[in-house]
Order: structure tokens, then sequence, then C-alpha cells
């Protein structure tokens, strides 16, 4: 029976009357299923008899216009199963058990014999000829889109689209077209009470491309005019779009972790954007327009190339939080005061020597980061009574005066580690609301006993301090011990601040004036940590019976080498005089013939004198932290030279030639200096061990190289060497 009826649909099918056998028809039911049996007919026409004499029943009208052989069975019967005065298109109909491809009629599906409406049907046209049952066949799997189409429905009506961390190369065309073009399930759901409302859809508001493979944005992004955040942090672009600056609704961009060089003057346009994130890129410059951003609250662009500021900061009046850390910045323009709003400021690991005088006029100031870079002295702040937290650690600060304290009521956090800083003023004291300070690794020898009262100080850092009033065992025991020891010398401070303390009994031979004990079994003489302005001569007296080999005169207040030093010229091979206030060398230190090892870290020097030539037995060398604008040519000549340490200075320049006759040249450290470039020829230097760069304004060799060590380093210098 199933034959017959199939053939005779083959059969049908040649005269243009599409009919499918009873098993196809069992198959293709409407949601929601319409009772549309003969019982329920009321059309005189529709008359009980055999099938083959009787008209169609409505099942099989439905069926057959579906299949485009029909008109739709309720044009007579005036009942649509999809609700009254509802009559969809024959290729939106959902039909159970069957994929997309296998709605409508059959000469808008793919691989179909059937004929167009007023054509008919050839054999061989429109499928594989012959092929009767072509007309049932699907289409051929495609390959899943890169970016799933349920994410694309939820982005319709969320307005959100999040696509970070899927390796995408380029941004799919769909994505930019998401509000213009037509929702696929348009041409699947025409059910109005179905939960997959595709009609009601929201422009997209919110796009996340981050930590992808993009190397560059397509001008499209202009189609998704009602963005307010876009975000393509951590990808590979190296520029933007100037598309973006259509944007006209967007309030947040990050471009952040990229490899952008430089930024569209079209960007400029974005009245409205309130967040721009910049970091990690290797931008050198900015447009000249960045104060058209008026709305600009919070700006980032630490870890760059930036070399200077635009005037036009000063017209970013909203701009509350700035991040210009990690840069190569030597001053900041005095115009950044107008920013009336700015609360927090971090210019942390710069070239900064000075702070602007008129950046303590800020007075919506709450966080300021000067860390890292070459101050030699703090600004006064007498405006700034909002500011919180001031952290000016690892710079050159000597002095630590009352007028930068006295007007800081709202500091909280105090942080001055690593600098040269000698005393700390009893203003400290002014600072009731300060809950941390950190003074570690300064040369402080003496502490105000008052700093015991400020009531809500919770944490104090002083180690690396040559205190001599303060055992090292009381500082290990916390803030809280180190307080209540402070406190109750508060009525006992009877000792003038330079006067030297009692010797007793107990004295040990290292706290006393003269330590013979070093000088007899450890050939050391020893003066340091004791501010003192000059060397007493009962220091060299003491040495006239008792040869030594090393001198130790360091953390003083020298202005100057001690003559009398020359006496030690027979034996002395080890002098630090690191952290005082010494000028210039003295032609007495130039005789010290059997000299290995010279620290003069820390001190004001500018230049060497060239009688340091006669030194021709030194090995170590410590000039680090002084003045030095350029490498001091004396150097190049002293050929025993193992050690260079010149970093945090000024060297702009070095003589790759000279070096490269220093045979035995094993360590230099450049580091913090003013270096713009790098000579090849450096490379040569196959002696080297250990070569530290860090901190100079060069742009190449790049971070990333210098990172792999001083090996990777001289190869790629080699490797720029012109041929």
């Amino acid at each position: 029976m199933f034959r017959l009826l199939f053939r005779e649909a083959l059969l049908l099918r040649g005269t243009g009357l599409l009919l499918c056998p009873p098993v196809c028809r069992r198959e293709l039911e409407l949601k929601p299923q319409a009772d549309l049996d003969d019982e329920n007919c009321t059309q005189s026409s529709c008359e009980p008899g055999p099938p083959w004499k009787r008209p169609f029943s409505s099942r099989t009208k439905v069926t057959l216009w579906l299949l485009g052989a029909a008109e739709p069975p309720w044009g007579r019967c005036q009942r649509s199963p999809f609700g009254p005065g509802v009559s969809p298109r024959r290729d939106g109909v959902r039909l159970a058990g069957r994929p997309r491809s296998h709605f409508g009629p059959p000469f808008r599906r793919r691989g179909s014999h059937a004929a167009p409406p007023g054509g008919k049907w050839r054999p061989g046209e429109g499928g594989r000829a012959g092929d009767p049952r072509a007309g049932f066949r699907g289409p051929a799997a495609e390959p899943g889109p890169a970016v799933p189409q349920g994410l694309i429905r939820a982005a319709r009506k969320s307005g959100q689209l999040n696509l970070s961390g899927r390796s995408l190369s380029e941004v799919p065309q769909h994505v930019w077209r998401i509000n213009l073009d037509t929702p696929e399930e348009a041409h699947q759901n025409l059910s109005f009470g179905a939960a997959d409302r595709w009609w009601e859809q929201t422009d997209l508001t919110k796009l996340i491309l981050a930590s992808n493979k993009l190397q560059c944005l397509s001008e499209d992004v202009k189609l998704l005019p009602a963005l307010t955040v876009l975000d393509v942090h951590d990808n590979q672009l190296t520029s933007l779009p100037s598309a973006l600056g259509e944007l006209e609704n967007l309030q947040k961009l990050d471009v952040s972790h990229n490899k952008l060089k430089s930024v569209p003057e079209e960007l400029m346009q974005l009245s409205r954007l309130k967040s721009l994130l910049l970091h990690h890129n290797e931008l050198s410059r900015l447009p000249d327009g960045f104060g058209q951003l008026v709305n600009l609250e919070e700006l980032d662009l630490s870890n760059n190339h930036l070399t200077d500021i635009p005037t036009s900061f000063a017209l970013l009046i909203n701009l509350v939080r700035l991040n210009l850390a990690c840069n190569q910045l030597k001053d900041l323009p005095a115009d950044i005061s107008a920013m009336k709003s700015l609360r927090q400021l971090d210019c942390t690991k710069n070239y900064l020597e000075t702070v602007p005088s008129k950046l303590a006029t800020m007075a919506s100031l709450e966080q300021l980061y000067l860390r890292k870079n070459k101050l030699r002295s703090l600004p006064e702040f007498p405006s700034c009574k909002l500011l919180k937290e001031l952290h000016a650690g690892e710079n050159q600060i000597e002095i630590l005066n009352a007028e930068n304290l006295k007007h800081l009521n709202s500091l909280s956090v105090l942080e001055l580690r690593d600098n040269k800083i000698k005393s700390v003023p009893d203003e400290i004291t002014l600072l009731q609301k300060l809950e941390r300070l950190d003074l570690a690794n300064n040369d402080i020898s003496r502490l105000p006993y008052t700093l015991g009262n400020l009531p809500q100080l919770k944490f104090l850092a002083l180690e690396g301090n040559p205190l001599r009033t303060i055992r090292r065992d009381l500082l290990q025991k916390g803030t809280q011990e180190l307080l209540k020891y402070l406190r109750s010398k508060i009525q006992d401070d009877v000792t003038r601040p330079n006067e030297e303390p009692p010797v007793t009994a107990m004295t040990l031979p290292s706290e006393s004036r003269i330590n013979m004990h070093a000088i007899t079994s450890l050939k050391l003489l020893e003066y340091s940590e004791k501010q003192a302005a000059v060397i007493p001569d009962e220091m060299f007296n003491a040495v006239r019976s008792n040869p030594v080999t090393t001198v130790n005169f360091s953390k003083n207040q020298l202005n100057e080498i001690p003559p009398r030093i020359v006496e030690l010229k027979d034996l002395v091979c080890d002098v630090n005089l690191g952290f005082n206030k010494i000028s210039s060398i003295s032609l007495e230190l130039c005789m010290l013939h059997k000299l290995t090892h010279l620290d003069i870290r820390n001190n004001v020097l500018t230049s060497l004198p060239e009688e340091m030539e006669a030194l021709t037995r030194l090995q170590i060398i410590n000039l680090s932290f002084n003045r030095f604008k350029a490498f001091p040519s004396v150097l190049y000549r002293i050929l025993a030279l193992e050690t260079i340490l010149l970093s945090n200075n000024q060297v702009g320049s070095i003589d790759p030639m000279q070096l490269k006759k220093m045979d035995k040249l094993g360590t230099l450290d450049l580091q913090n200096n003013d270096l713009l470039q790098v000579p090849p020829e450096l490379g040569n230097c196959e002696t080297l061990r250990t070569l530290l760069l860090e901190g100079n304004p060069f742009r190449t060799p790049r971070a990333a190289i210098l990172a792999k060590g001083t090996a990777a380093v001289l190869e790629y210098l080699r490797s720029r060497i012109p041929t």
C-alpha cells in the first residue's frame, strides 16, 4: 500500500501537483497543531466519499500549501491556525522534527525539483537530475560560527556582548551589524506567544573583546552608535580606527595592554567619555587636543614611553584619577594644578627631579604617588588640606622640613623609605591622623620621642637606619612596643641631640668613640654613623702603631675627604666614604696606591680628577647616587677595574670603544641614568658578565630584551652593528 501511494505521489509531482505520501504527511505537523480534520470543516464542498473522489482534507490542503502546490486552506474556510487575521509566510512556519532548510515551498528549498509558481517542473533542474527524492533531502552540514548564535541572541535582549578569551583574530562582521541585520529567529518562529520575542531587541551598549588576538579594529565599529562601553584590552592592536570618534555615546574605552604607538585625533571627539584606559602600550606622545575630553574622570597612561604631557591637560577639570606611572617624564607642567577635581595622582617611576610648586594648590588631592623618581626635596602643601596619602619612597630626599608637614592635617599614610633623610622634625607630631609612617633605609640616627604621642599610629618602619638611641631588639618587637618606649623617654630626654653617650663599664667596644678592638684585631678604622662634619685627629693618632687596611667613614656629614687619610697609603686597600656630602675627590685619596675597593656612593660628586689614574690596583668603584652627567673619562684608563657601579646619576652617554679596552671589566651598572641610546658597539664588550641598563629613557633595546639578561642584551646589540 505504501509503495502504491509513494508511486502515486511521484506521478503527481510530474504533473505539478505535489502530494506527499501519508508517512511524510504525518511528520509535517504544525506547531501549534491545528485541528482541521474533515469533521470540523463546515464547507459544503467537503463531502464524504472515497478519498479519490472527494476533495482533499484540510490537513492535506495545509500539506500541499506548505509544499507550494495549493492556496492556503483557510482561504475558503476563513480559519487560520495562527489566529484571526494572521497569514504567515510559507517559509516562516515552524514544523516539528524538521530543520530550517525543510521549511517553505519547494522552490525555496535547497536541492528541490519543484517548479516556482506559474512554472513547470523539468527533470534535471534545481537538483541532481533523475533523483526523485531530492525534494526531501536536507542541506549539507556547515561549520559553526566563531561567535555562537546563542550569544548573539542574548546580546540582542540584554544589549551586552562578551567575546573575551575566544582567540579571535578579527571581529566577525555580523557582530558589527548585530543591530542592522534581521535576526535568524525571524525566519524560524512567527508565534507571537513564544518566549523568544526576537522583535523586541535592544541596541548593543556594551561590547567586550578583551584577551583575544586582534591586530586591528574595523571601521565598522561606527555601526554600533549606542555603545557606552568598549573593552579591547589585552590584544595586539597597533592602531585604533578613526571611526571610534563617531561613537558619541561612549563613556568607557579600555585599550590597555596592546601595542598602540599613537592615539587618533578623532578620539578627542568623544565628549561623553568618562574613563579612558591606555596603560601598557607604546605611546610616546599624546594629541594636543586631549583637553577636549572635558567629561573625563579617569585617565590611565601608565607603562608607556611618554616624555611630556600636553598643556591642554589643564582643561580636564572633571578628572578624578590620573595615572602617569612608569613613563619617562622629567617634569610635570605647572598647569596640571588646574585640575580642581583631581583626587589621585600617580607619577611613580619617572625621572622627576622637582615637583611644580603649584601642585600644592590642588585642594581636592587625596593620594599622591611620587615613588622611584629623582626628587631631592618635597614640596610644601599649604592648600592640600584633604591629602591622605603621600608616597615618596626611593628618591634622593635628604631633608624633611617642618614646612613639608605642618599643613597636612588629614595625612594618614606617609611613605619616605629608601631616601637620604638624616633627621625627623618635631613637627611630625602635628600629623594627628597619621596611621602609617615608613622611614626605613634612610640615614636617621635619632627620633623625636614625641613621635610616641601620635594617637592613631599603627605602623612604624625604621629598619635600615643608623639609630643610636634605640636598641635593635626593640625595633623587632613591633610598633606598639616602640611607641611605648618613645613615650617613656619623653621625660628623660635631657641629652642633647649631638652629645655622645657616656662611656661606662657596660659600653661595648663598638659603641665607644674609638673602637680600638676593631683597629687592633680587624685592622679596621671605623668612624661611621656619627653625623660628624670632620674626623677627629685622635682617630688617626690611634692608628700610628696599629696599621689598618680598611677605612669606614660612611654616614657622616663630611664635605671633603679627610686630608690625613694619606697617612694610610702604605696599607689601606678598602675605603668607604658613602653617605656624606663630598663634592670632590682630593689628591690625598689618589695617593692610596694599594687601594682596590672605593665606595663613594650617595654623595654630591659631579666629576673625578685625572689623578685617579694612579690607582692602578683599583678593582671596584661605587659611584651610585651622585650627580655625574657624563661617564668619568678617567675610569677608562684604570684597566684593573672589574666592577663599575654608576647607577642613579645623570649619565647621558658612554664610549663603547674605550670600554672594550677594559678587558677585566665584568660588571657595569648604569641603571636610572639619562642614556638616550645604547651604542650597538657595546655588544663587543664580551668580558661583561653583568650589564644593568634599566631605568634609562632609551627606546631600544626594549624592556623585554633587558629582562632576558646580559647575554641576550649583548647579542641584540651586536646584531644592530651596521655592516
